[in-house]
């Protein structure tokens, strides 16, 4: 069953490769939705995928790239969104 998960990451996140690094590990999941930075200096990702390749994606999300430093990871379920493919936001 397909889940739509809200993701907020905190911390370093901007200008460190942060939402390239997420699309690709997206794809790589088979999770489809978007990646954007926020005016705070976040990085929000809305993310559609069986709760297996979403927790992994969560679990990711917490290191990131190599430049980034993880304050944070916020999940919350939202209402399911399908999505054609991963995007990056701007």
């Amino acid at each position: 069953m397909t889940q739509t998960y809200s993701i907020t990451v905190k911390g370093k996140v901007q200008g460190v490769y942060y939402r390239q690094s997420t699309k690709e590990k997206a794809l790589q999941l088979g999770i489809t939705g978007y990646v954007k930075n926020q005016p705070d200096g976040s990085v929000k990702i809305l993310a559609s995928g069986t709760t297996e390749q979403l927790l992994q994606l969560v679990m990711w999300c917490k290191q990131g790239p190599a430049r980034a430093e993880v304050a944070s990871v916020d999940v919350e379920t939202v209402a399911p969104h399908a999505f054609f493919g991963f995007s990056i936001e701007r």
